[in-house]
């Protein structure tokens, strides 16, 4: 773990709570194995945690069951671990944007349960919560509801799904500081707010390491008691699809 820096406003004397890591690589490490549950923030390339990812894929570590949103792009992001044979499983609700990911799945090497896309991120959110399991309409009477349980409520069936939780949480935000306070960028919040909560271990890159105090604590999106580890990255923030006007 390395040395903290007085002007990040960490009581140096208590080496303990350190949360800051060098980079991407250290904070990763002891964390991973095979078999494994991943939650990787992010939808589509927005808010992903690029350097994470691409420390997990040069852990090796295989077989992985990897919660997420989409699978990033072929070659970028999650697409990295696709490549690789790592996956053995999605948790996901969009997946059009990889054709690796197509190419696994119709091959019957890549398992895939998917779900519409608000219960996602509902059974990630009650993870984090405690919440064993919900019901929700959403999927009943299709190929969603097979095999869940259903109930009656007021005369209309649902059907109940599971809170997920993890092994492991990735997640990109835009500041933090020592303590792991974070405050995620606009629509780079998506999935990474609900997956800090949901992860036995909560890893997180940011833009910026601020000194403790220097975050308005009612601009705090995500508490530090959600954060083990964090670290300040540098992030490429590719655009998945660009869309320009012609010239006129």
């Amino acid at each position: 773990m390395p040395a903290r820096s007085d002007s990040l406003g960490v009581n140096k004397k208590d080496k303990t709570l350190s949360k800051i890591y060098k980079n991407a690589a250290d904070a990763l490490a002891g964390l991973t194995f095979d078999g494994m549950t991943v939650m990787s923030g992010g939808f589509g390339l927005c808010g992903i945690a690029e350097n994470l990812i691409a420390a997990l894929r040069d852990t090796a570590v295989k077989d992985i069951t990897c919660i997420s949103n989409n699978a990033g792009v072929d070659g970028f992001g999650l697409g990295q671990l696709l490549e690789t044979r790592q996956i053995k499983k999605m948790i996901s609700s969009y997946v059009g944007e990889n054709k690796e990911f197509e190419r696994q799945f119709l091959g019957g090497e890549l398992e895939l349960e998917f779900n519409p896309q608000g219960t996602l991120a509902e059974r990630i959110r009650a993870g984090g919560a405690g919440i064993p399991g919900f019901y929700v309409k959403t999927g009943v009477g299709t190929v969603i509801a097979e095999g869940k349980p259903t109930r009656d409520f007021n005369g209309e069936d649902y059907i109940m799904e599971t809170g997920l939780r993890a092994d492991l949480s990735i997640i990109k935000a835009w500041k933090g500081d020592a303590q792991g306070n974070l405050i995620f960028n606009s629509t780079a919040r998506n999935f990474n707010a609900p997956m800090a909560t949901a992860g036995k271990v909560t890893v997180v890159e940011v833009d910026e390491i601020v000194p403790v105090g220097a975050l308005d604590p009612n601009h705090i999106h995500t508490p530090g008691i959600f954060v083990q580890r964090i670290i300040e990255a540098k992030c490429e923030k590719r655009v998945e699809n660009r869309t320009v006007r012609e010239k006129n």
